[in-house]
Parts: structure tokens; C-alpha cells; sequence
């Protein structure tokens, strides 16, 4: 290992995106939140996204990963992006969407909301889970309107008229005919991943399938 890595490593040892707790080199999470995390498989896993082949998430929306994906979007802790990036590509490969998916893009911020944060989280996921399943990542959204946040609406029809006409196709040349892997971190009521795969879908996308760090419903 170079010099500087192992520096690197010494200053700032990973912690667990959950809970805080330093790890041992090489893992994602600490032992007591890979074992008592409310994990999702099989068919538990889908939620049911309008336009779209459906949405992955390894993780159900409560508790430690509740906390753990707020501190994540709100508190500054934009390194703890490339662990979920890759607890999504995990969920992606074993349900098989790696090996039909032609490149994975994500559900963008506004501008404004993206200086506030100082970062976007779902495109750093998206960057984690291209790199975990060496598969091309590429901006195919615009955030043209700065809406409220999802999470402060409760029905379902708050959410679709929030998200209308939130968003526009990015260089749609670059993604006509392929399938696209659409990342965002909490899949609720999927209004957000419909109005982003309606975008996509007139621009010339062939499919969209969604991959999420956890749904709430």
C-alpha cells in the first residue's frame, strides 16, 4: 500500500453509515448493523414504480437506516455515499438488473437545493453503484424546478403534482435506446421515480428500472 493511503487510512478510518461505529478495513458496515438491519430480498425488495420495470432497495426506511440515510442527506456526510452506492449495486446484482442495465444515472437536485447541500446524494450513490457493477454512469436529468421536499408530503397526489414538470431530459442522444438504471435514495410513493422515468421515456429511453437505499411503504 502506498504511503499516503496508509496515512489516509490512519487520520480517517471508515465508520459504519448506520451507527457511527469505526470499522476493520475492508468492511461496509459493523457486525451489530449487518446483523439487526431490516434487510429486504426477493420479492420484498420491488416497489412497484409507474413506467419503470419497478424499484430495488436492499433496506426497509426505519430506524438506523432512517437516521443513518438523514445524516447522509442533511448533516454533511456525503462520504457515507460510496458504502450505500454499493449496498444498492448488491441488491441491483442479485436480482439480475446488472446484466440488462446499459447505464445508470440518477434523480437529480435542483441547483439551488444542491448549493445549499453542497452536494447531490443520488448522484454520488449513482457514481458508487456505476463503479461497484463497471457499468457507465451519465447525467440524463435537469432539475429545472425548485419544489418542496418530498418528504414533507404525505398523499400521494401531493407528491405527483410536486414533482410535475420537475424535470427535464439532459442530452437525450446520449441514452436513446438503452436501459437506464435510475438511482435515488428513498422510494416512498414512487412519484419522483414515474415523473423522472416519463422524462426519460419521451427522450428516447428504451426501459428504466430503479435502485434505491431503502422504501419506505
Amino acid at each position: 500500500m502506498p504511503a499516503f493511503d496508509l496515512v489516509w487510512d490512519l487520520l480517517f478510518p471508515a465508520k459504519c453509515p448506520f451507527c457511527g461505529q469505526w470499522l476493520k478495513k475492508g468492511d461496509l458496515l459493523c457486525p451489530d448493523c449487518q446483523g439487526e438491519l431490516p434487510w429486504l430480498s426477493g420479492k420484498a425488495a420491488w416497489t412497484a414504480v409507474e413506467l419503470t420495470r419497478g424499484c430495488v432497495s436492499p433496506l426497509r426506511y426505519q430506524g438506523k437506516v432512517r437516521d443513518g440515510i438523514h445524516d447522509y442527506k442533511f448533516h454533511g456526510k456525503e462520504a457515507r455515499g460510496k458504502t450505500l452506492g454499493v449496498l444498492i449495486a448488491q441488491c441491483v446484482r442479485d436480482q439480475g438488473l446488472d446484466l440488462e442495465t446499459d447505464l445508470v444515472t440518477w434523480a437529480p437536485l435542483s441547483k439551488k437545493r444542491r448549493r445549499e447541500r453542497g452536494y447531490d446524494q443520488a448522484r454520488l450513490l449513482a457514481e458508487s453503484v456505476g463503479e461497484e457493477l463497471c457499468l457507465p454512469v451519465a447525467e440524463t436529468l435537469t432539475k429545472v424546478r425548485d419544489i418542496p421536499a418530498q418528504s414533507g408530503l404525505e398523499e400521494e397526489a401531493a407528491r405527483r403534482a410536486n414533482v410535475l414538470g420537475a424535470y427535464e431530459a439532459y442530452r437525450p442522444e446520449g441514452f436513446a435506446g438503452k436501459r437506464l438504471l435510475l438511482i435515488d435514495d428513498v422510494v416512498t410513493t414512487g412519484a419522483t421515480l414515474t415523473e423522472c422515468a416519463k422524462v426519460l421515456k419521451l427522450a428516447g429511453a428504451a426501459e428504466v428500472v430503479c435502485g434505491t437505499i431503502a422504501k419506505a411503504r
